[in-house]
């Protein structure tokens, strides 16, 4: 059995659409690990030692493939150590020194692989600054599809994680395999679910508050959205940096850290994340961005750690 482990968002559901239509998978299982959560739990656990050959695709869990006893190719963007496992092939241009916006243009490279997919996966992790790089722009053009477009089937896909429907996610994975990409905009039950996450969203971007040229937003919803209102905060709004902080999110905390390009030369994130990690916290992230999720009661001490490096 071929079994692909990938991120939640939109650049994890097109980079697996992209390895099972490169590799002509006849066969696979694709999962998702607990939403918010950078870890295997039981039930992929059960599921590898049941697979012959395992994937694991923009998601930043190198140390959980360490124990890994079967043929893996891990692919992936963010800031990462080597993998020392013999059984685990590492494709991660960071490594180098390079940077890459979306796992699946590094997906998308490694197997000479190119479409509308390729695209999206940049518009779901870093918006509309996706259409400054013309790989990105080729790829819509080729397909047919215009800027907003690609922005409204982003905001689709994602749907499903915000909701915290760990299964619609990884259905999208086939959804996507099986039908045109522009029929897409208008497959019900994601714009549904987009529709009542965009209230939310905007509900809690009128609680802002600037300190220093970075925002700061606490609210309290069962939709994982942390990570949207940052993006609107930093990329739309340009403020320096947001710190997002869901204080109940079905009984636990997260917080959300994002830096823009020009703090992200002066802040080292990865500094960050392990020192939110020694805290027992379940962290991870890359160059511009911390997701957190944690405990409630530990939420001050989270919060006075990235205070430190904010500025």
């Amino acid at each position: 059995m071929n079994l692909i482990i990938h991120h939640w968002d939109t650049d994890g559901i097109t980079s697996a659409a992209l390895l099972v239509k490169a590799l002509e998978l006849d066969g696979f299982t694709n999962m998702t690990a607990p939403i918010g959560e950078f870890r295997f739990d039981e039930r992929i656990w059960n599921a590898i030692e049941k697979a012959d050959r395992l994937y694991v695709l923009d998601f930043n869990v190198p140390n959980e493939v360490e124990g890994v006893r079967i043929p893996t190719l891990f692919i992936d963007h963010h800031n990462q150590g080597r993998i020392k496992n013999p059984l685990v092939e590492q494709v991660n241009p960071s490594l180098e020194g390079k940077y890459y916006p979306s796992c699946s243009l590094v997906v998308s490279e490694h197997f000479g692989i190119w479409n509308a997919w390729s695209a999206l996966g940049v518009v779901g992790d870093i918006g509309e600054k996706a259409f400054e790089l013309d790989v990105v722009n080729g790829s819509l053009k080729k397909e047919g599809l215009s800027q907003e477009e690609a922005l409204r089937l982003v905001e689709l896909m994602d749907s499903n994680y915000i909701a915290m429907d760990r299964s619609a996610v990884e259905e999208a994975v086939r959804v996507l395999l099986e039908n045109d990409v522009r029929d897409l905009l208008e497959y019900e039950p994601w714009v549904k679910r987009a529709e009542a996450i965009r209230r939310a969203i905007e509900k809690a971007l009128s609680s802002a508050e600037e300190r220093n040229g970075f925002a700061f937003v606490e609210f309290e919803s069962p939709f994982n959205i942390i990570s949207k209102v940052a993006r609107k905060l930093v990329w739309e709004l340009n403020y320096r940096g947001a710190i997002v902080v869901n204080e109940n999110f079905h009984g636990k905390a997260q917080i959300y850290f994002r830096i823009s390009p020009e703090e992200a030369e002066r802040i080292n994130m990865n500094e960050v994340i392990a020192r939110l990690k020694a805290l027992g916290t379940n962290s991870g992230g890359k160059r511009e961005v911390i997701g957190c999720v944690c405990e409630r009661d530990k939420i001050n001490d989270a919060l006075r750690i990235i205070e430190e490096y904010r500025g």
